[in-house]
């Protein structure tokens, strides 16, 4: 009984994290597209901005894959991770593990949720005008097909590459230039943390895993 509650509490812990990320994500992105006018920046320190920008592509505004097989793939991969999560569950796998997957769900499914509804339900966004909602279906896209809202900007370092730097002497150089969104944020953290704390479930997925020692020792035994 004890261990059923377990799995089960851990399962309720995923879906409410999955939920919890996914409502500030869209707070966020639904404010800064009704407030904001397309490329319009806020400064909050010199190295932190609120810098709306749209993009059709994957996380961090990388564009080189189709917009609308791009949708499909992040659909099937919510799917896998999803249940994958529910096998891991049913496992009892650790809860770090149990959190961290879901974090990466939520931030894959933020990103989805902007492709598939937003084209539908606001007008297009603008250097001069701010987006308002319209009714469903008579927004700027097809469904898949909306952009993904990204804000957060951080250029740590701005600076200037030195003269002697061949190609790019005297260009300016910002460390850390991406604009991205709390769902980006999300699968970053996510997928860093469960390389660096989750070694022992990610090395029982097959592309992950080793040669167990024993028969590492076999092999040995069979060559003398």
């Amino acid at each position: 009984m004890g261990s059923t509650r377990l799995g089960l509490s851990k399962g309720w812990l995923s879906v409410a994290i999955i939920v919890l990320l996914l409502m500030i994500d869209q707070v966020i992105k639904i404010w800064v597209k009704t407030h904001m006018c397309l490329g319009e920046a806020i400064r909050v320190t010199d190295w932190f901005y609120i810098d709306f920008i749209e993009n059709a592509g994957m996380a961090y505004g990388m564009t080189f894959i189709n917009k609308f097989f791009l949708s499909i793939l992040r659909l099937v991969a919510i799917g896998v991770i999803g249940w994958y999560i529910w096998k891991q569950v049913r496992e009892k796998a650790r809860w770090r593990y149990i959190v961290l997957l879901s974090m990466v769900l939520a931030g894959a499914a933020g990103n989805i949720l902007d492709s598939m509804f937003y084209g539908l339900v606001f007008d297009v966004s603008t250097q001069y005008t701010v987006s308002t909602w319209v009714p469903f279906g008579t927004g700027y896209a097809d469904f898949l097909m909306g952009k993904v809202v990204d804000m957060f900007y951080f250029p740590l370092i701005v600076t200037t590459w030195p003269d002697w730097v061949p190609w790019v002497g005297g260009n300016d150089y910002i460390f850390f230039s991406p604009v991205f969104n709390f769902a980006d944020a999300c699968i970053s953290v996510g997928v860093v943390l469960l390389v660096c704390c989750c070694r022992k479930e990610l090395e029982t997925i097959s592309i992950f895993s080793k040669p167990e020692a024993g028969n590492k020792d076999e092999i040995e035994d069979k060559s003398k």
